[in-house]
């Protein structure tokens, strides 16, 4: 069992910057990878970013070069680092971890890029 608690999100302007963290705790010996997703308002939950245990990154095309996902694996944390924000970025974000079969999810948060 892995538990993930997000934090870093808030109210930020456009073309600024937020970083995300998702601390992890229990099992987290057994994680296989883990991963950022969103869900903007109305829309469905997208993938933002993922990094393997072995360091291997993946992003969205709509964030990359300007998102980046680092981790810290002495504290058990992922975070993510968003730079030069859009209106577009605004939505809840979850932080996920997969071990083998399972996925494990954060219960999210709210990042608002105002115009």
């Amino acid at each position: 069992q892995v538990q993930l608690v997000e934090s870093g999100g808030g109210l930020v302007q456009a073309g600024g910057s937020l970083r995300l963290s998702c601390a992890a705790s229990g099992s987290t010996f057994s994680i296989n990878a883990m991963g950022w997703y969103r869900q903007a308002p109305g829309k469905e939950l997208e993938l933002v970013a993922t990094i393997t245990t072995i360091g291997s990154t993946n992003y969205a095309d709509r964030v990359k070069g300007r998102f980046i996902i680092p981790r810290d694996n002495a504290k058990k944390t992922v975070y993510l680092q968003m730079n030069s924000l859009k209106p577009e970025d605004t939505a809840v974000y979850y932080c996920k971890a997969i071990l083998g079969v399972t996925n494990y999810w954060g219960k999210g948060t709210l990042v608002t890029v105002s115009s």
